[in-house]
């Protein structure tokens, strides 16, 4: 029984390895041995904030395996399939580095909306049927708002949402907050802005609805008027309480947020419409005259791919964290696999 005590970003952890298990001390009971109560991670409206903190309790946990524990054998015997309806890179990929680092296996299709039997007319409900007799959890990507939900009403296995159309990416989410904790140390009293395509971006409304869950926190919303915040968010966002504005001036929002939170405009949603994606794309950009009113403390944030919304200068500086979060996607995508596949919180640690 060994005990580590290390330190990553200003956050000290304490754990017990056990036969290589990496378990928590007694300072992080909280969660250790808790059933965790989803079966699938489809919306945020899913999370309350126990069932965050133990995500990111196992995440924190997994950062330690990745750094320390090569070859752990956490999920041997356990079969991931991703089955991806849209193009992806970093969230495809994400997931299958999670589910390898932890000794599962992987079975993947990239393009199956145009390469799997959907291209043969074959129904969703049909193909989830047939993929879950091959594997033990599902991750999804799908063109379609919703088609989470009827992936997870049809399978007797977990399903991970990875995006559904316009409607939300949950994990991208779960790894935007952590990313914010870690980097702002505070999720309570925080000022977010979300600038860029808010009507299409998936990743801006499940987000929107993981903040909900905080106190004083204030979302600003930055963007062109074709592609603003729709207002089912807005309503969820006054039902809650939670303070909102909308704001065309960039650099005043800028100055005041402990967040930037970019996103591209997306042309893959204005079909035919490409005048108003011409119209739309680079009226606001994060530059270094963007960086010059935010704050020292405050970080520029982007779920990727960008194009040209934050410009290359911006990566040096320390304020930039897009690429600090895509490394977290690894852990939170981690702690989900282990979490839905073995349905306790084995592997949490304390975060003071």
């Amino acid at each position: 029984m060994l005990l580590h005590h290390i330190e990553t970003s200003g956050a000290v952890i304490e754990m017990l390895s056990v036969n290589n298990l990496v378990t928590s001390t007694p300072r992080a009971l909280h969660s250790q041995g808790k059933k965790f109560q989803l079966d699938d991670v489809i919306e945020a409206q899913q999370f309350d904030r126990d069932i965050l903190n133990a995500i990111f309790g196992v995440a924190c946990g997994m950062e330690y395996i990745e750094k320390n524990s090569q070859g752990s054998q956490i999920l041997k015997g356990y079969l991931m399939a991703t089955l991806f309806y849209e193009p992806s890179t970093r969230t495809r990929l994400s997931f299958e580095s999670a589910m390898k680092r932890l000794g599962g296996e992987v079975l993947t299709t990239e393009n199956a909306r145009e390469f799997s039997s959907a291209a043969k007319g074959e129904t969703l409900e049909d193909s989830i049927r047939t993929v879950e007799g091959y594997s033990d959890i599902i991750v999804m990507r799908h063109f379609e708002s919703g088609a989470a939900k009827r992936a997870a009403v049809t399978a007797g296995i977990p399903i991970i949402n990875a995006g559904d159309g316009a409607g939300q990416h949950a994990t991208q989410a779960l790894l935007d907050v952590f990313t914010i904790e870690r980097e702002i140390g505070k999720l309570d009293g925080i000022k977010v802005a979300l600038v860029g395509d808010l009507a299409n971006g998936r990743t801006v409304r499940s987000l929107a609805y993981l903040l909900a869950k905080y106190n004083d926190v204030k979302i600003y919303f930055v963007s062109p008027g074709v592609v603003k915040m729709k207002n089912d968010i807005k309503d969820y966002l006054t039902s809650k309480n939670v303070e909102w504005e909308e704001s065309a001036d960039l650099m005043e929002v800028a100055s005041e947020c402990d967040v930037l939170y970019q996103t591209r405009v997306q042309r893959e949603r204005f079909g035919e419409r490409i005048d108003l994606y011409e119209a739309t794309r680079g009226k606001y950009t994060v530059d270094r005259h963007v960086l010059d009113v935010m704050q020292k403390h405050a970080v520029v944030m982007h779920p990727l791919p960008r194009l040209d919304e934050i410009t290359l200068d911006v990566d040096g500086d320390p304020r930039a964290a897009y690429f600090r979060q895509t490394k977290n996607s690894l852990y939170i995508r981690m702690a989900l696999l282990q979490l839905l596949l073995c349905r306790v919180v084995h592997y949490a640690c304390s975060v003071q």
